[in-house]
């Protein structure tokens, strides 16, 4: 692909270099009276003095417009848009002392007649708008969003799939980065879906998907989720109370307040949010274990049935001060605590060749853990001109402190009932993580559509765990060093992008490139037991992007679009942790410090037509794809990362969104793939070739007196992904919704999972001399209930949208 590149960056360039200029031009914003785009605002240019109508246009997702290859003469606008008031401009003159007008921000009024320093906005955002690159998900249009979790919100957005473990692909790519705010979590795997878990769904605004970021962003993960939080964007005191009670087996609750005060000069804005998170989570596996020849050799039927409970209290702080009409400050300070308890009970049964009951093991694992996360954020933004040119940076410092301990019983018992043997074991699990990054952005557009940016970021990251083993006799805990484990790694990143990016009539390109040099090293301590194990790497890459989009109609309304680029995806820092951790007496698992990071070249085509229609092809070759690999040993399974020598991913994603009728909005989307896995686990060749499916549909009605609703569902067909083959399942959610007090408050009630038919069932592949099969069934059909409101003087603001994000992608890796 990189010869496919090098083109394209000298096709850039040259057309860059030799398109003549546009002629006059006139370009503006359309937003509403809460400062947000009107995309699809209809905009006409007419010639004065006859009102000779010249060209037509439609606003982008970002609500901006522009009319090249003008001549000198008067004009006048006129903008329609559903849900406002018509707006006409007075006359616009362009002439060879004025050749191009950039027009303020255009407002639109409501239809009604209405105080502008009072105004509430009763439209409604359609769920899904598309960009250059990226699909906005407005969460504000789920109406279920409120009585659930950030994670059961990314189970029902189009393209966004979740397991039972919490492992969260899109378009059919696993090893997602999400961020938060621009920033990343700095977790991943089970750690992260316990933290989006306990982040209520009533505070998220947003969600933007981008299959394919451009060079501004991180270098690393397949592709990348950021979640935007809800912010007010006006004038005086406000705020918004949210609380919401859920039920199914487990009970649980997700309850948060905003608040917000700005003036001319500062505003400080505040949120406190507090959630108890429940869940159960039952596994039944059957493994079989075969001899050299592939006879028989034992049975062993495995029931784990787990237990959880969490109340998380999250805080954040934050400030804008606007030191001058160009140049704004701002810090951030967070803090999150989740403590959690949890049980697994497990029972194991044992037969022999002959299906002859043999032993019967019985244990649990108690566990109680303390997790806090503290960050501080500072950021500066000066604006240099009007026309966007501008200089930001960004630093962020975060910090974790967990502590667990797990006590761990083990019983096992003859055929007949007589107890063989017991012991027990006990874990102590504290660790400190520390981050530091820091980052600078410089934008400055052109003339004749022509934007460059460019920027720097460095991160600093020390990961320090211990991991200590005891063995309990008659309530004495005797350190058992063999098993006992100090892992500290450290990590460097250094990152510079350049970006560029031009707009013609009907043709826009954008260009980048990346450069991140990583160095890194692990320490295993060792004791009198283990020896000390230490490992360093350093390497560099370089990451291109490369969009281009093509409007087949003067209006704007047909749209080719094609990128490629190129990622990385490092592994987390715990999947280098070379120890071995225990979930039961049959299952282990560990890290692997051999781990390469994985490549991904991704490359994308699209057709979209208006908002409405939105199909696309999208290739992913994979070099050293991470994997959880599971081998057997005796009656053990141990599962540790391993890379896989090469793979692709071949796919056909549609998104459609559909008003049959004005009260009734349907959005669906489907995807077909191909997927190729090749590697090797335990000396034994593995090579996967699977198709697979899903499709989800979000159906929302809107009724008489203030009342709403919505339908959901989604199905994922049987899916072979390296070692794991998991069946078809499916599910459906409804959810209704009442205004109250006027409009500033609702009522919202909902089910999940209305059939309980979110079992995952899944078979393990590739097992020397064994086989596994595992049902999963976890707390998925409840019901719930929310309460919104918001409170105190509305008045219309303009203010900046900081993007906190100098911490791209380490948050992403942590377990």
């Amino acid at each position: 692909m990189k010869p496919l590149f090098t083109f394209l960056i000298f096709l850039f360039i040259s057309i860059t270099s030799f398109a003549q200029p546009s002629g006059r031009s006139i370009s503006g914003v359309v937003k509403d009276t809460q400062n947000e785009p009107i995309p699809g605002a209809t905009i006409k240019l007419v010639k004065l003095p006859d009102s000779t109508l010249i060209q037509g246009k439609i606003a982008n997702g970002n609500g901006k417009f522009e009319f090249t290859n003008l001549q000198n003469a008067s004009y006048v606008l006129t903008i329609t848009a559903i849900g406002n008031k018509p707006y006409k401009s007075v006359s616009i003159t362009l002439d060879d002392a004025h050749p191009t007008v950039v027009l303020p921000i255009i407002i639109l009024l409501p239809a009604k007649n209405i105080d502008l320093k009072e105004v509430t906005v009763s439209a409604k955002k359609p769920l899904v708008e598309q960009e250059i690159d990226r699909t906005v998900i407005n969460v504000e249009a789920m109406v279920s969003a409120a009585t659930s979790n950030t994670l059961e919100v990314l189970e029902k957005t189009p393209g966004v799939t979740v397991d039972n473990n919490g492992e969260i692909s899109l378009n059919g790519k696993s090893g997602v980065l999400v961020l938060i705010e621009g920033r990343p979590t700095y977790m991943s795997g089970q750690d992260l879906a316990a933290y989006l878990k306990s982040l209520p769904g009533g505070a998220l605004d947003k969600l933007e998907l981008m299959t394919n970021p451009p060079a501004k962003y991180d270098a690393n993960g397949s592709s990348i989720i950021n979640i935007r939080l809800k912010r007010n964007k006006i004038h005086g005191f406000n705020g918004n109370l949210n609380l919401s009670y859920n039920q199914g087996v487990t009970t649980r609750s997700y309850n948060g307040l905003n608040l917000n005060y700005m003036n001319k000069k500062v505003n400080i804005f505040g949120n406190l949010s507090f959630n108890r998170d429940a869940n159960y989570s039952n596994d039944y596996s059957d493994r079989t274990l075969l001899d050299s020849e592939g006879n028989r050799n034992a049975f062993v039927n495995v029931e784990n049935k787990y237990r959880y409970t969490s109340n998380a209290i999250s805080g954040r702080l934050g400030m804008d001060f606007t030191a001058s009409k160009k140049t704004v400050y701002g810090f951030n300070l967070s803090i999150n605590t989740r403590p959690r308890n949890s049980r697994l009970d497990y029972v194991t049964e044992t037969y022999g060749a002959s299906s002859t009951p043999d032993s019967i093991s019985k244990g649990y694992t108690d566990g109680n853990y303390k997790w806090v996360q503290s960050g501080v954020n500072f950021n500066f933004q000066h604006k240099f001109n009007e026309k966007g040119r501008e200089l930001s940076a960004d630093l962020n410092h975060i910090n974790y402190n967990t502590d667990g301990t797990q006590e761990m019983p083990n019983f096992v018992y003859s055929s007949d009932g007589t107890l063989i043997r017991d012991f027990e074991f006990l874990y102590q699990l504290p660790s400190t993580k520390h981050i530091y990054t820091a980052k600078a952005d410089y934008s400055h557009p052109f003339k004749n559509k022509f934007k460059f940016e460019a920027g720097v970021k460095s991160s600093f990251v020390k990961d320090d765990n211990l991991s200590e083993y005891f063995n309990v006799f008659e309530n004495v805990n005797v350190i058992d060093n063999r098993q006992s484990n100090h892992f500290i790694y450290k990590e460097n990143i250094n990152a510079a992008y350049v970006n560029t990016q031009k707009d013609w009539r009907r043709l826009g390109a954008q260009l980048g490139l990346r450069l991140e040099n990583t160095q890194l090293s692990g320490n295993q301590l060792g004791n009198a037991e283990v020896a000390q194990m230490y490992f360093s790497r350093s390497y560099t890459g370089l990451f291109p992007t490369a969009f281009v989009n093509y409007k087949l109609d003067s209006a704007g309304k047909h749209t080719l679009n094609f990128s490629l680029s190129s990622r990385i995806n490092r592994p987390n820092y715990q999947q280098l942790n070379p120890f071995v951790f225990y979930r039961d007496r049959y299952s282990y698992s560990s890290g692997n410090p051999y781990l390469n990071p994985t490549y991904n070249y991704h490359a994308e085509l699209s057709y979209r037509y208006k908002r409405f229609l939105n199909i696309y092809m999208q290739l992913d070759q994979l070099r050293d794809n991470i994997f959880d690999a599971t081998e057997a040993v005796n009656d053990v399974f141990i599962t540790r990362p391993s890379n896989m020598a090469s793979g692709y991913l071949l796919g056909l994603v549609a998104n459609l969104t559909l008003n049959p009728k004005p009260w009734w909005t349907f959005n669906f989307n489907s995807a077909l793939a191909r997927f190729y896995n090749e590697g090797v686990v335990a000396s034994q060749a593995i090579k996967t070739i699977a198709f697979g499916g899903r499709a989800s549909f979000y159906s929302q009605f809107k009724l008489k007196n203030d009342w709403s609703a919505e339908l959901s569902g989604n199905y994922l067909s049987r899916l072979t992904m390296w070692q794991r083959t998991i069946e078809p399942r499916y599910r459906f959610n409804a959810a209704a919704q009442k205004k109250i007090m006027k409009g500033k408050a609702n009522i919202k009630l909902s089910i999940e999972d209305i059939f309980h038919t979110g079992i995952q069932k899944t078979r393990i592949l590739g097992l020397k001399q064994a086989s596994a099969f595992t049902n999963n069934i976890q707390d998925t059909r409840r019901v719930g209930i929310s309460f919104n409101y918001n409170f105190g003087k509305e008045t219309f603001a303009r203010k900046r949208r900081h993007s906190d994000n100098a911490a791209d992608s380490e948050k992403g890796r942590v377990e």
